[in-house]
């Protein structure tokens, strides 16, 4: 039997996963994306691009949210050969955080060094309009859980990781530099992350503003912190599709999401490819 890994996992899992993908490509990919809701437009700018179901993969959980295909690309995107997820999951949906995480393990098996996670989010910071895209500072974890907890396995990660610089200072200033080459301003700030899947209340957002979050969202954390423990390099970008409860006289809905994610499409994109051609 398998030692039991810290994602929750045997070491067995994430190999023979690794191993089913091995077997798809000839191709070795060295940056990972994962794409929020509305998001995994981006697979089809791909090239030389083969896509493999996640249910057709070992051990995988599988998306059951609107926005999330449920299906992994590997293929080449400016110039760069890289693993694309189109579509996440969330502890929401009944996963716990080691399966939430569990891709992230895969990619490093696979060789993967460097990793974008994106997601759309809502607006915390009053300066903040829907359609404006946040480049993740920092984060903050309210969702009560954590993908490192259990017996820790020291071939993934030492047992206490440094999370000063979860998100690559390196990485921000080339996307900061990118936005303002492209002409658009780019927000920065910190995204907390809550367990959902019910929006937030009023109060909620209040003091959300008051502990210094200016963006909110249902995924993320965990699986940000699966690479730092893993010594994978992470950027981040939020769209704020909506702004949180309590700013705007509207109530939510995830309609609203994936309405805002198609309009900034263009700007989105444009970072991100250029962004993975300067990583």
């Amino acid at each position: 039997m398998s030692a039991i890994t810290t994602a929750g996992l045997t070491a067995t899992h994430i190999k023979e996963a690794a191993k089913y993908i091995e077997e798809q490509t000839s191709q070795k990919p060295e940056i990972g994306l994962i794409m929020g809701s509305g998001l995994g437009v981006l697979g089809d700018y791909l090239e030389n691009a083969i896509t493999i179901q996640y249910h057709d993969i070992p051990h995988f959980p599988v998306s059951t949210v609107e926005g999330h295909a449920g299906e992994l690309l590997i293929g080449t995107l400016s110039g760069r050969i890289v693993i694309l997820m189109r579509g996440r999951f969330h502890m929401y949906e009944g996963y716990g955080p080691e399966l939430t995480a569990f891709p992230v393990r895969v990619m490093k098996a696979l060789g993967v060094k460097t990793l974008l996670v994106t997601n759309a989010a809502g607006g915390i910071n009053a300066d903040y309009e829907a359609g404006n895209l946040m480049l993740i500072s920092d984060h903050i974890n309210l969702t009560g859980k954590n993908p490192l907890i259990g017996p820790n396995d020291d071939d993934l990660g030492v047992r206490f990781p440094d999370m000063s610089e979860a998100y690559s200072k390196r990485l921000r200033t080339i996307a900061r530099d990118i936005a303002l080459s492209q002409g658009f301003t780019l927000r920065e700030g910190v995204y907390v992350g809550l367990l959902g899947p019910s929006y937030e209340t009023p109060a909620e957002i209040r003091m959300l503003r008051v502990l210094g979050a200016d963006a909110v969202g249902m995924s993320t954390v965990a699986e940000v912190i699966a690479a730092r423990h893993s010594g994978i390099e992470v950027v981040g970008i939020s769209c704020i599709s909506n702004m949180a409860a309590g700013i705007l006289d509207q109530p939510l809905s995830h309609a609203e999401v994936m309405e805002t994610t198609e309009r900034v499409k263009s700007q989105f994109l444009g970072l991100v490819t250029a962004l993975i051609a300067a990583m």
